[in-house]
C-alpha cells in the first residue's frame, strides 16, 4: 500500500479494449499509482474482460451481464470499491481518459494542502483532448457565488473553486460518498455527473486542479451541444428529473441552470441537420421525465444478474 490516503481507482468501459487498455497502462504508470483499480465491464463483446484478465491481473474486474451506461457503471464501480477495498479516495475515469503520469499525485498534493476541513469532497483533474487543447465536454462548472473564503483557499493551493465535474476524472471523498450515496443508476448517460457531483457538493468544497492533466481520447473535439440525434432523449429526461427530484442544486442554481440547458438546446436545434429527429427525441424525453422518475441505485444494481468471470477467483 501507499502511504497517505488509500485511493481506488474506478473505470467503466464497454467496447473499447484498446483504449481501456492504454488507460489502465497509464494508471499502472503513474508516478503515485492508485492502491486498487476496479474495472466494470459493461456487457463489452469485444473481448474486453479476457484483455483485462490476461493483461492487468491486478484489477478487480465487475463484469456486468447488461449494459447499465455510465451511470450504473459507476454506481457498480463505486459500490464495489467502498466495500472491497475502503478507500479515503475514489478516482473515476471513463476508458477513454489516459492520465499524465502525475496526475493523481497532483489531486492528492491539492487535497494535503488544502487549508480546511472537512477536505475537498470532489477533485477534478484538467481535461484536454490529443492535441492539447481543453476538451470543452469536461470543463467543470465554476462555483456561482463562491465566497471570498472559498475562493480565497482554492487560490492557496492553485485550485479553481468548482459546482460540478465530469467522471472524466475525479477524485471523490469516500466519506462524502457514504453519506450521500452513489450515482443515479437510472439516468444510463448524461447528466448523471452532473447530478452527482452537485449533490457531493452542496454545502461541500470542489476544486478543480490545473497541474493534474488527462487526455480524453473522443474521436471529436467538440461539446454536449454536439447534434445528439436519437440520444437527445437522454438528455431531456434526466434533466426534467435532475431540475424536479435531486437534491444538488438549491432554488436560485435551478434557475441559473434551466436557463442555462435551454439555451444548449436552442443551440443544438439550430446547428442540427435532423431536428424532426431532435423534436421527437425532445417530445419523449418531456413524457419520459415528467411520467415518473428514476429508480433507486440499489434496486437497478440488485436486479442485475451475475455474470460469468473470466476464471479469476475473486472476480465477479
Amino acid at each position: 500500500m501507499s502511504e497517505g490516503p488509500q485511493v481506488a481507482a474506478v473505470v467503466v468501459t464497454w467496447n473499447r479494449r484498446d483504449l481501456l487498455a492504454e488507460s489502465l497502462e497509464a494508471i499502472r504508470g503513474a508516478t503515485r499509482p492508485p492502491d486498487a483499480v476496479v474495472v466494470v465491464d459493461n456487457a463489452s463483446t469485444d473481448g474486453t474482460p479476457e484483455v483485462v484478465a490476461n493483461r492487468f491481473p491486478e484489477v478487480d474486474l465487475v463484469r456486468l451481464p447488461i449494459n447499465l451506461g455510465g451511470a450504473g457503471g459507476f454506481a457498480a464501480g463505486i459500490e464495489r470499491a467502498l466495500e472491497r477495498h475502503r478507500p479515503d479516495l475514489i478516482w473515476l475515469l471513463d476508458d477513454d481518459t489516459v492520465p499524465r503520469p502525475g496526475a493523481l499525485a497532483a489531486l492528492l498534493s491539492t487535497r494535503s494542502r488544502y487549508p480546511g476541513h472537512p477536505p475537498p469532497a470532489v477533485l477534478a483533474s484538467r481535461v484536454v483532448w490529443t492535441d492539447g487543447r481543453d476538451h470543452p465536454m469536461n470543463t467543470p462548472r465554476r462555483k456561482l457565488g463562491a465566497r471570498r473564503d472559498e475562493i480565497r483557499r482554492a487560490g492557496q493551493v492553485g485550485a479553481v473553486s468548482i459546482r460540478s465535474a465530469s467522471f472524466v476524472s475525479i477524485a471523490l471523498d469516500a466519506g462524502a460518498v457514504r453519506e450521500r450515496g452513489l450515482p443515479v443508476a437510472d439516468y444510463f448517460l448524461w447528466n448523471d455527473d452532473f447530478e452527482y457531483t452537485t449533490r457531493l457538493l452542496r454545502g461541500r468544497v470542489g476544486l478543480l486542479c490545473p497541474d493534474s492533466v488527462v487526455v480524453h481520447k473522443t474521436r471529436t473535439f467538440g461539446a454536449t451541444d454536439t447534434d445528439p440525434g436519437e440520444r437527445f432523449w437522454y438528455e431531456v429526461r434526466n434533466k426534467v428529473w435532475l431540475f424536479t427530484r435531486s437534491p444538488g442544486l438549491n432554488p436560485l442554481e435551478r434557475v441559473i441552470y434551466l436557463g442555462s440547458t435551454l439555451r444548449r438546446w436552442a443551440v443544438t436545434f439550430a446547428a442540427s441537420s435532423d431536428r424532426t429527429t431532435l423534436r421527437r427525441a425532445l417530445g419523449r424525453g418531456l413524457v419520459a421525465g415528467v411520467r415518473r422518475g428514476p429508480r433507486a441505485t440499489a434496486d437497478v444494481l440488485a436486479a442485475v444478474p451475475a455474470a460469468p468471470n473470466p476464471g479469476r477467483p475473486g472476480h465477479g
